[in-house]
């Protein structure tokens, strides 16, 4: 055996069994590296040289902006204005609140960019709401938890901005626009859905649709929903960058929530910043090991490697196309959202564009599978946080969430087999 293939076998078998042993995954990633460096007889100074590398780029720095600024909205009273704009626009509605809940998830990713704020915030609202109109409460989880990946693909959504990265040279603004019809996508799947369950169990309907409402409350919203306006236009028109925008959205935001909504105190605000100190130390140390990995795979050839199992499976571009979800789809079971699309975006790209794919569809492809992959166990974050939010046991809203799971893949085939949902808005720009 060659000391390459050594170093695969070494790098990727250790990585998985450290995995499944529930390490955390930037660990896990650290380690399986250092194993694979000393197998190749490298010096461990690579190690610190590539983490360094990994995180030193410009781009990178609109990552913990974007997340600054979704936790300054995220708790300065942004979320019940937005659900009661959502309940404007379709708690009329048979099953009425699980739309307000799925639509409320749309206008609230623009803000948090996050699956799991926007299942903390709205959850802790919206499922005891439902609960007390006469609505099942592992439904009302469910109905949560999978309109909570909606924020993922609706600009600013800072993974969009880590896939850019690792995709290189990929525009941000393009993946931002691009985030848009999938996500509205998905949000019509999961109401149809829930119009559907709704309609077998009897869930009530809200009050009778009024446009003096929805104008109100979308006024009252439009500071809010402006913080996405001024992030997109801004990043699209080219009048600034991606990092410049998200600092601007920070200041914008952190106006809004202190000065206009009075949601947010400045001891308020100092906790906010705390909570983004902790997210974004994860993220970093996860950018900084999986560019070790990620160097690793591409001095082993591993995405040849690849390429090759995956075409030699089959030379139709359907097929293949199929196994790359797949493949995502197993990844998102066992790893969380950032080190798989830090990790395979390298291997899986190349093959995806070499059947036509766009780097920006597959961008989108690969954040919608990540994103079902936050609700699958083991290692589903979203699942977990729902759980706790409802109190439910997690097999329990599983059973739920079944039906939604359905209209997610459905969603997931579309985006992949039909390019325009996802490079319309790009095109139309260009």
């Amino acid at each position: 055996m060659s000391i390459n293939t050594t170093a695969i076998a070494v790098l990727l078998i250790s990585f998985f069994i450290m995995i499944f042993l529930r390490f955390p995954i930037a660990y896990a990633v650290a380690i399986s590296s250092v194993f694979c460096l000393l197998v190749e007889g490298n010096s461990l100074s690579t190690l610190c040289q590539f983490m360094v590398k990994g995180i030193s780029s410009f781009s990178l720095m609109a990552v913990p902006f974007f997340i600054t600024m979704g936790v300054l909205m995220g708790t300065g009273g942004i979320s019940e204005k937005l659900i009661a704009l959502a309940d404007a626009c379709v708690g009329w509605m048979t099953g009425g609140m699980a739309m307000v809940n799925i639509v409320a998830s749309y206008f609230f990713g623009g803000i948090s960019g996050s699956a799991s704020a926007d299942t903390a915030s709205l959850g802790s609202i919206l499922i005891p709401m439902m609960a007390e109109q006469g609505y099942d409460r592992d439904f009302s989880t469910a109905v949560t938890i999978t309109s909570s990946c909606e924020g993922l693909l609706v600009p600013p959504s800072h993974n969009m901005v880590i896939y850019a990265m690792s995709a290189g040279g990929v525009s941000v603004g393009a993946l931002f626009l691009a985030g848009y019809i999938p996500g509205a996508l998905l949000a019509v799947s999961l109401m149809i859905g829930s119009y559907i369950i709704s309609k077998k169990r009897n869930y009530p309907k809200g009050d009778k649709f009024s446009g003096k409402m929805l104008l109100k409350q979308l006024s009252i919203s439009f500071w809010a929903l402006a913080a996405v306006l001024i992030v997109v236009i801004g990043v699209v028109g080219g009048v600034f960058t991606a990092t410049e925008s998200a600092a601007i959205a920070v200041i914008y935001s952190l106006i809004v929530s202190v000065f206009i909504y009075k949601g947010l105190d400045w001891k308020g605000v100092w906790h906010a910043l705390d909570e983004c100190v902790n997210t974004l130390s994860i993220v970093l140390i996860l950018i900084s090991t999986s560019a070790v990995f990620g160097n690793c795979l591409t001095r082993l050839h591993v995405p040849d490697i690849a390429a090759k199992a995956i075409t030699g499976v089959s030379s139709n571009p359907y097929v293949i196309a199929m196994l790359i979800n797949l493949i995502l789809l197993v990844l998102g079971c066992i790893m969380d959202m950032a080190p798989i699309i830090l990790i395979a975006t390298p291997i899986l790209l190349p093959i995806a564009t070499s059947i036509g794919i766009d780097p920006v569809q597959f961008g989108i492809i690969m954040v919608l599978n990540c994103g079902i992959g936050l609700l699958t166990p083991p290692v589903g974050a979203v699942l977990f946080i729902g759980s706790a939010v409802a109190k439910l046991p997690m097999e329990k809203v599983v059973k739920a969430t079944l039906p939604f799971y359905l209209c997610m893949i459905i969603t997931l085939i579309l985006i992949t087999f039909i390019p325009g949902i996802s490079m319309f808005l790009p095109n139309l720009m260009k």
